[in-house]
């Protein structure tokens, strides 16, 4: 069972992204305040659920949110400041739209930059320790998948409506045969056997 808060006594905004790994399209991530003690039989991880839940989730958790934020930073931008510094600020400019400001934030992974007048925490695994985080990786990844769907059909040659633009064998095979995309991210190893993690498509 996740767990409501590091502490009781603090509003808390979990922060996560989705799109890392990905070889084109741009990284988004969310940010969530919990009312204090929520639950709820489903939530977690993103990578854990199937996609009809992940859905069913994102409109619960938008609904009955405190406040809730989604943001994305694209392949241009990860070109120019490599993914992680991409993928911060893209929790950064999350964390700018929320309608409430958060007195903590819970940052899934290892590294996170100060963001100005909060305190943060790094939670390794977060989305599979925090309901906040888990929230977060939901929206983020539903926000971003609906952003590849909509590219599928400008390149369907790319099937990004089943690989999100992640490094699937057909994704590869069809940069080889048909070169990159204004979307695709220059910065990455695009051809030949690729080493970079998969997330659940």
């Amino acid at each position: 069972m996740l767990l409501s808060s590091l502490t009781e006594d603090l509003v808390e905004a979990g922060c996560d992204e989705a799109g890392r790994g990905s070889l084109a399209g741009p990284v988004y991530a969310a940010a969530v305040i919990l009312p204090p003690g929520y639950a709820h039989p489903w939530l977690n991880d993103s990578k854990k659920l199937t996609a009809r839940q992940r859905e069913e989730l994102r409109f619960v958790i938008e609904k009955e949110a405190v406040a809730w934020a989604v943001e994305s930073v694209d392949n241009q931008m990860i070109d120019q400041v490599n993914i992680l510094q991409a993928s911060i600020l893209a929790m950064h400019k999350a964390i700018d739209k929320l309608a409430v400001r958060p007195q903590l934030i819970l940052a899934d992974g290892n590294r996170f930059k100060s963001y100005p007048g909060i305190p943060h925490r790094c939670i390794i695994k977060g989305d599979s320790i925090f309901l906040s985080i888990a929230a977060a990786s939901i929206l983020a990844k539903t926000y971003r998948d609906d952003f590849m769907r909509g590219l599928d059909s400008q390149f369907p040659e790319y099937r990004w409506k089943n690989n999100k633009g992640y490094p699937t064998e057909e994704h590869r095979k069809a940069i080889i045969q048909m070169g990159i995309t204004t979307f695709h991210r220059r910065s990455f190893r695009l051809g030949g056997q690729m080493q970079l993690p998969l997330e659940h498509l």
